[in-house]
């Protein structure tokens, strides 16, 4: 093969690395697309092309995301990852790591590591990779990053317990979930939540959005109810759609603009988690972007009493 078609064929696992390290659709992307200047511009041809370009978007990204350390302490409101509505990189005999770790909650958790404990749990638990080829690709010795491996695993076991496995459950429950924010039903919904439920939105400044995340099943489910029939007034619709590998839905203007994204987490046969993405900056790839002010400001119109 060329060297074109090498790259291409790897082109979905080096996206999918760069992803989980960075938490962001555009700069996994920007991160691929320099791996390739950099592959292209070699004047050797690497033993293990995979072993190469692995490598290379790897520290590529890792020197991305220390960049981005600064520009996230700064962040305003909640800061949640660019919504990916599907995974390019597929392994059967990883699939339940692979889907595990793309979920929202898992790349939140994800963000308190350091860029060297984040890189290599992503390389060792995620992709498989071994220890030796994970000390090559962070430049750090063996022993090294098995105590980088350990303190992650440690901090990303401690943040929070696996989501079910069984898909078609999560569907259903997402299905249902989905039928009474149409209809406004505060009980349906109100059952369907887990008692300490949390409601997060990440606006960024750039959109309207919760002051703080909304807790307790009742609050959520009361604010669920009263938001979007008023939405739907204004001909905001929604389609379910898998979100980072989690039940969610894509919410659109009435020109068919993405408005925002929601993923919903769920264990127990409840929904523990709803995350919704506003931020226009982080929907640019799921389409053209809504005006998420004007929205706000129709739904306040709609909200006042006809006189």
């Amino acid at each position: 093969m060329s060297r074109g078609e090498e790259f291409q064929e790897l082109r979905p696992l080096l996206f999918s690395i760069a992803y989980r390290i960075l938490g962001s659709v555009s700069e996994a992307e920007d991160a691929v697309q320099e791996t390739w200047l950099r592959f292209e511009a070699s004047p050797a041809q690497p033993r293990s092309v995979k072993a190469f370009l692995s490598a290379v978007v790897t520290r590529i990204s890792i020197d991305v995301l220390r960049s981005a350390r600064v520009r996230r302490e700064e962040y305003v409101g909640p800061w949640l990852p660019e919504p990916l509505l599907a995974d390019p990189y597929q392994d059967p005999e990883r699939s339940a790591e692979l889907a595990d770790s793309l979920s929202m909650a898992a790349l939140v958790l994800l963000e308190r590591l350091t860029p060297l404990e984040r890189a290599v749990f992503v390389l060792r638990e995620v992709f498989d990779f071994g220890f030796p080829e994970v000390a090559s690709i962070v430049e750090r010795s063996e022993a090294a990053c098995r105590q980088l491996a350990v303190r992650a695993r440690r901090h990303m076991a401690a943040g929070r317990p696996r989501f079910e496995a069984d898909r078609k459950e999560r569907e259903e429950l997402a299905s249902r979930f989905f039928d009474a924010l149409r209809e406004g039903d505060v009980a349906g919904l109100r059952n369907l939540l887990a008692a300490d439920v949390s409601m997060v939105g990440d606006g960024g400044g750039k959109a309207p959005q919760l002051a703080k995340a909304v807790s307790g099943a009742q609050n959520v489910a009361r604010l669920l109810a009263s938001i979007f029939p008023l939405m739907a007034r204004i001909d905001v619709t929604f389609e379910p759609h898998e979100v980072n590998g989690q039940p969610g839905a894509i919410f659109r203007d009435r020109d068919g603009k993405v408005l925002h994204t929601l993923a919903l987490d769920v264990l127990d046969g409840q929904i523990q988690t709803i995350r919704a993405v506003i931020n226009p900056d982080k929907l640019g790839h799921v389409g053209p972007v809504a005006d998420a002010w004007a929205i706000d400001r129709e739904v306040r119109r709609a909200r006042r009493p006809t006189e």
